[in-house]
């Protein structure tokens, strides 16, 4: 058998995590990342947060923002690992 949904959604979350270049980033993107694969009509930050973190939405918000609209990564490298 293959590997479950889940695992292999973290193992796509892990190589995108490295084309981030920086582990601040890591927890940030994996919640962002999964706000956009859950049920939902709203998908800007702020609804995706109370959706993966329901007890901490404010810190969640705070540093899925900080994440989407002010870290700096390589555009290339990312799409390239979204390509691979």
């Amino acid at each position: 058998m293959g590997l479950s949904l889940e695992s292999r959604f973290e193992a796509y979350c892990d190589e995108l995590v490295k084309a981030l270049s920086h582990a601040d980033r890591s927890q940030p993107a994996r919640w962002y990342l999964k706000g956009l694969m859950l049920p939902g009509s709203r998908k800007s930050v702020e609804p995706m947060a109370a959706r993966v973190r329901p007890h901490d939405v404010r810190s969640a918000h705070q540093s899925m923002h900080h994440l989407v609209a002010d870290a700096e990564w390589s555009d290339d490298a990312l799409l390239a690992t979204v390509a691979g």
